[in-house]
């Protein structure tokens, strides 16, 4: 059966310490898993996650996944699933620790069950997808590509501190392959070496992306798609935890993008979409169709920048 949605991407099992709240066991995340999550909630029928989990949490991430009706190819071949230990502070910031790696994805073995999916989401956490590799393969795909780069920008540093960096010329290979891309503004600003995110997003489509998203936390998002760039607003609420919220944005934007094909709706509905996310920060967080859209009503109005 073809998939609609195919995420590449680590599962990851996080230890989360926010100003508010401390987690004691840890919650399963990555960029693929919220993907998944999102876009499945929220309307795409056959959703698949491609990814490496290791034997440590191979029960309760599968029974997981069951539940919510999200089917997996895990190539892991080890004891470990990845790993972090996140750190989110009052003034916005955060540190990431890695705790543990479940290695690269061998995307070429199963790339036959994943190349006629509608939709192919691309959502490393930690350098586990190939770039001149997954370049191979998507170059000839009809799918439409999502890109989600921040496993692409990340190495360890001191004491196993996550920093980022960016292989700038390997990267524009894979970005002008892409119909959405999707950095935060730290990782814009790391990928393209320019603060302005009007800028930034205006590069990554000069690179050769159908449409950069640059999204901006409680600021919203900016998006630019070749002939305009336009601001997003967010839904106004209280973040118990952010982390997350732009994995359940690009989910949702999917899951809206493929029943209209309209960009300004669809990111209207993702920045909804993330605004509850925040305020409830666990897998099981009640996220409906009919809650984002009220909440689309109030987000607010797009503008041109």
């Amino acid at each position: 059966m073809t998939s609609d949605l195919v995420a590449i991407g680590n599962p990851v099992y996080d230890f989360i310490s926010t100003p508010t709240t401390k987690s004691n066991r840890p919650t399963l995340s990555g960029c693929s898993t919220n993907v998944c999550f999102a876009a499945k909630r929220l309307g795409i029928k056959n959703v698949t996650l491609v990814g490496n989990v290791g034997a440590d949490f191979s029960d309760d991430f599968h029974t997981t996944m069951r539940r919510h009706g999200i089917s997996v190819i895990n190539t892991g071949t080890t004891d470990r699933t990845t790993g972090f230990s996140i750190r989110n502070y009052e003034n916005g910031e955060r540190s990431l620790r890695l705790i543990s790696d479940a290695g690269r994805i061998p995307v070429t073995r199963v790339w036959s069950e994943c190349q006629d999916t509608r939709h192919l989401m691309l959502g490393p956490v930690f350098r586990e997808i190939d770039i001149p590799e997954i370049t191979r393969l998507i170059e000839p795909s009809r799918s439409l590509v999502f890109l989600d780069p921040q496993g692409l920008l990340r190495q360890v540093g001191k004491d196993g501190e996550v920093e980022h960096f960016c292989e700038r010329e390997q990267f524009k290979k894979l970005v002008e392959l892409v119909d959405f891309v999707k950095p935060n503004a730290l990782e814009a600003q790391v990928i393209t070496g320019l603060q302005n995110h009007v800028e930034s997003a205006k590069k990554l489509v000069e690179w050769g992306a159908e449409t950069a998203i640059v999204t901006l936390g409680a600021d919203g998002s900016l998006v630019c798609d070749g002939s305009k760039c336009f601001h997003v607003p967010a839904f106004e609420t209280v973040a118990v935890d952010p982390t997350g919220a732009g994995e359940f944005y690009a989910g949702a934007f999917l899951a809206e993008f493929s029943r209209t094909g309209d960009l300004r709706s669809a990111c209207l509905y993702a920045s909804a979409a993330a605004s509850i996310m925040v305020e409830i920060p666990r897998p099981d967080f009640p996220l409906t169709d009919a809650e984002v859209r009220t909440r689309t009503w109030l987000v607010g109005q797009i503008r041109e920048v």
